[in-house]
């Protein structure tokens, strides 16, 4: 089976595909630790596959794309001491199936060459792919399967925490949609803020970024934690992915096998 292993500053998330297949076998996630050794790893991995009756020697491949440089080499040494794999690590010199056309190509972060090559491949372009993650990005691709940039904006619940801890007054609350977006009580006004207020960023930026692209029909794709919260509450979100950055690890990976 192929490992698939994308580390985000918040979550880690595992997935295994049989080979030759495109379907998840199954996924894990699990909390990013930046103190936690790839021992520690590994047994917190040893104990998602005795759940599925798994073991480390049904692993012949691991590929993986991490944000959190300080993981990136503990990752290595645990799949080389406990699968037996020296894995592919995404960067922007890997083939990948899309040309990045940035001033610099090296900044790119994994996660969203990844996603792009996803989309590419399993959606057709033009297309954004909106993240939702620990900062929320959209990512641009061209008709002709370009990577040519996006935008970074703070994650939702990072600005819900920002807000909080910084209003002596406000307290935490659900980020779920109010009943209407003029709020009649403290919470309601801060759902209106923080659930109506996202919504209105994620029309508004899909709008800017589909005219400088110049196309009319982009596609766009929702992944991370909150995709699915938020496309109910928007038309602009067209399909939601949860594994999308898997599939595109996967995607990669045979792209870089012999032959």
């Amino acid at each position: 089976m192929l490992l698939a292993i994308d580390i985000g500053n918040t979550n880690i998330q595992f997935g295994l595909y049989p080979r030759g297949s495109s379907e998840l076998c199954c996924s894990w996630r699990a909390q990013t630790v930046h103190q936690r050794m790839g021992d520690e790893y590994a047994v917190l991995l040893r104990n998602f596959f005795t759940e599925q009756d798994l073991s480390f020697a049904d692993v012949s491949a691991v590929v993986l794309a991490s944000v959190v440089p300080p993981l990136t080499p503990r990752f290595v040494e645990m799949s080389e001491r406990y699968l037996k794999q020296t894995p592919l690590v995404v960067t922007p010199s890997v083939k990948s199936g899309v040309r990045v056309l940035l001033d610099n190509p090296d900044e790119l972060g994994a996660d969203r060459l990844v996603n792009a090559a996803a989309v590419k491949a399993l959606y057709g372009t033009p297309a954004i792919v909106i993240d939702f993650g620990t900062a929320t990005t959209f990512d641009v691709v061209n008709r002709d399967g370009d990577y040519v940039g996006g935008a970074i904006t703070i994650g939702i619940g990072l600005a819900q925490e920002a807000l909080v801890s910084h209003a002596a007054r406000l307290v935490k609350v659900d980020i779920e949609p109010p009943p209407r977006a003029i709020g009649r009580n403290t919470v309601q006004a801060m759902q209106s803020g923080l659930f109506l207020g996202y919504v209105a960023l994620i029309e508004g930026m899909v709008q800017r970024l589909a005219a400088e692209l110049g196309e009319p029909n982009v596609h766009v794709i929702a992944t991370g934690g909150r995709a699915g919260h938020f496309a109910q509450h928007t038309p602009v979100i067209q399909a939601t992915a949860p594994s999308l950055t898997l599939d595109g690890l996967r995607i990669i990976w045979e792209m870089n096998q012999p032959g």
